[in-house]
């Protein structure tokens, strides 16, 4: 399905990105991974290299545009070109009522759930504008078009993400660049269990809103970005994907 394409991913070393890494490589891509955690990106590359697929790991702080451009050149420069980017690196939330929500925990999931989607955005559509197009994915969340308790910054950021996704789609579609995000609800990732464990016991989980009444598994959030980013959704694009069980209309 990504035979051959260059894609980037951010947020690699676990969870979601983890899951992308691999099933991308499975499909046929060749990937630039980024992440934070040096160890952890590193390990996830190794794994792919080991089982016959090509990835390079590059540390990157999305929040900081020096980082995410640096990324981007360090992946043309790799393959040539880029034509898919999985922009999924993001982080969770204190459980807070906005009057007892700190300005630094808003500030901080801003800068990297909503601003660092930007950057990544501005830096990849550069180097696509170069090579004629590319294809886009950006994580957002249920929480990108539903409220979940006690979360005012992530819903605000999430809800951000789709709308950039919505107005590059529109800005460069006449370019070949396509640009669409993926809507998780729940998923078992070790962020996901965090944010379990801090919650107040009132307070219901993705997996009690689910038709299913389960979690996702990474693959599954990643099975989604993939199909976005091959040729078999060309005509798909400003669009969020809901892959949530059902949670969004329950």
């Amino acid at each position: 399905m990504l035979n051959g394409k260059a894609i980037l991913i951010t947020g690699a070393a676990s969870g979601i990105g983890r899951g992308a890494a691999e099933l991308f490589a499975r499909y046929g891509a060749r990937l630039i991974l980024a992440d934070t955690s040096e160890a952890g990106g590193q390990a996830v590359a190794a794994q792919i290299v080991a089982g016959g697929g090509e990835a390079e790991f590059v540390r990157t702080d999305v929040s900081n545009e020096d980082e995410v451009r640096a990324m981007v050149a360090h992946a043309v420069a790799r393959y040539g070109r880029l034509d898919g980017a999985f922009n999924n690196a993001g982080v969770g939330y204190p459980h807070a009522r906005l009057h007892e929500l700190q300005t630094s925990d808003w500030e901080r999931t801003l800068r990297v759930n909503l601003t660092g989607v930007f950057l990544c955005l501005k830096h990849e559509i550069a180097a696509m504008l170069q090579t004629g197009g590319g294809s886009i994915v950006n994580t957002g969340s249920v929480a990108s078009i539903v409220s979940l308790p006690l979360a005012t910054g992530y819903i605000a950021s999430k809800h951000g993400v789709l709308g950039l996704t919505r107005s590059a789609a529109q800005d460069y579609g006449l370019d070949g660049i396509r640009v669409n995000a993926v809507l998780p609800g729940g998923v078992d990732t070790p962020l996901v269990e965090q944010q379990r464990a801090a919650r107040r016991p009132d307070q219901p989980g993705g997996e009690d809103k689910s038709f299913v009444k389960r979690m996702s598994q990474p693959t599954e959030i990643a099975e989604a970005a993939a199909w976005l980013l091959s040729d078999r959704s060309s005509f798909v694009t400003g669009h969020g994907l809901n892959v949530d069980g059902g949670h969004a209309v329950a």
